[in-house]
């Protein structure tokens, strides 16, 4: 047995030995008759690019869905902290305040700093039941904020400060 030395490479010599020599394969007698042309070769759709309008990129939107918590944010819900006993701290006992009550139907509070106008008439008509016409504030020089609150006519404000205990 001697060995063929060839200008294929052994791996190419071995596939060519193992397959079996291609047959031709049997032409039908209906297409060879009719002659039908094949299909044209397929049309290969190349993806158009889009054409950018701007250098900067910008995120997709994307599906976000709703949350569903296991368990509450907050165990309770918040407190007003500002009630009527916060927002009044006390009234004014002084001579310029006593003149405003007699003259003005004016009576003259010390309230909390945050408080707002809404707030402190709100106060007023609960703690004493009297309706207020308007109010008036101001901050004082050493901080603390100061509230004309105005009755109306048929509210009177010497009853008031003399059931307050001010008179």
């Amino acid at each position: 047995y001697k060995r063929q030395v060839s200008t294929q490479s052994t791996w190419e010599s071995i596939q060519t030995a193992k397959m079996p020599p291609k047959k031709a394969a049997p032409v039908k007698k209906e297409t060879a008759k009719k002659a039908v042309p094949k299909k044209a070769a397929k049309t290969i759709q190349i993806k158009q690019r889009k054409i950018r309008t701007s250098v900067q990129f910008h995120r997709p939107h994307t599906f976000r869905p709703k949350k569903a918590p296991k368990y509450a944010a907050k165990g309770l819900n918040k407190m007003n902290k500002m009630d009527q006993h916060r927002i009044l701290k006390f009234p004014l006992t002084t001579e310029s305040a006593m003149k405003k009550i007699e003259d003005n139907n004016t009576l003259v509070f010390i309230v909390d700093i945050q408080a707002n106008k809404h707030q402190i008439r709100e106060a007023v008509h609960k703690m004493y039941d009297i309706k207020v016409a308007k109010v008036n504030t101001l901050i004082r020089p050493d901080g603390k904020k100061k509230a004309y609150v105005k009755l109306q006519a048929e509210c009177d404000a010497l009853d008031i400060a003399n059931k307050i205990g001010i008179l």
